[in-house]
């Protein structure tokens, strides 16, 4: 029974994806105006302020960009495990996101041990602490945002992002997204960054070709207090 309803999903797929275009565009961050009054100035060359770490906008890295509630189907996740390394004391990559389903490896390529933990509502999880050449396992079965770290060491953390179907993309070192394999309709088309108020945007995708979407996200459309 398993096995039919895994053709039907796969059947489905083809069929809404026979006719399919691409989404792309870019994604930046801009931070508020007039904070950069303060660093002209020269009031973070201070002893009391200059070990203080400021945002910079320009340089923000792993925008996801994804269609949000597109279709009422069951997408098979990929066969092969994705991969979250640990390397020189830090997840690799940062941010992951990940069809539902999907399963997510975790090898330790420190000569030190580490921790990979979760306790975020759709996902909590402790895989104790391991090191090379034993690798750890995870599958993501809820769609949502899982923050992971490490017991031992603080700054080790990352964020696998768990959602709905396979229309989604990483933004490159230069801010550019490509989403493959789109079918034809008006979709919801979601903008997300750690830090940052997600944005969305309506489209409406081709038959055919491509349509060309951009975002500028930043610290707006919050409440007043």
């Amino acid at each position: 029974m398993r096995t039919i309803v895994a053709i039907c999903a796969a059947l489905s797929v083809a069929a809404i994806t026979s006719g399919a275009a691409t989404v792309t565009g870019t994604v930046h961050a801009e931070g508020k105006a007039g904070a950069d009054q303060a660093a002209a100035g020269g009031k973070y060359e201070s002893r009391k302020l200059k070990f203080v770490e400021r945002v910079n906008y320009a340089e923000l890295r792993d925008f996801v960009v994804y269609i949000d509630h597109a279709v009422n189907l069951k997408f098979e996740p990929p066969a092969k495990p994705l991969k979250v390394a640990q390397k020189d004391g830090a997840f690799t990559p940062h941010v992951l996101p990940v069809l539902a389903g999907s399963v997510v490896e975790w090898p330790n390529n420190d000569d030190i041990f580490h921790n990979v933990f979760s306790i975020s509502e759709s996902k909590t999880f402790d895989l104790d602490l391991y090191n090379a050449p034993e690798i750890k396992r995870v599958t993501f079965e809820k769609t949502g945002r899982v923050d992971v770290f490490c017991s031992i060491h603080t700054r080790m953390h990352c964020i696998i992002l768990v959602l709905e179907n396979p229309w989604f993309a990483v933004t490159d070192a230069k801010g550019k997204y490509t989403i493959t394999n789109i079918p034809p309709g008006t979709y919801k088309l979601k903008a997300w960054h750690e830090r940052l108020p997600s944005q969305v945007q309506e489209i409406t995708v081709p038959e055919q070709g491509e349509a060309k979407v951009d975002f500028t996200l930043g610290i707006t459309n919050l409440p007043k207090y």
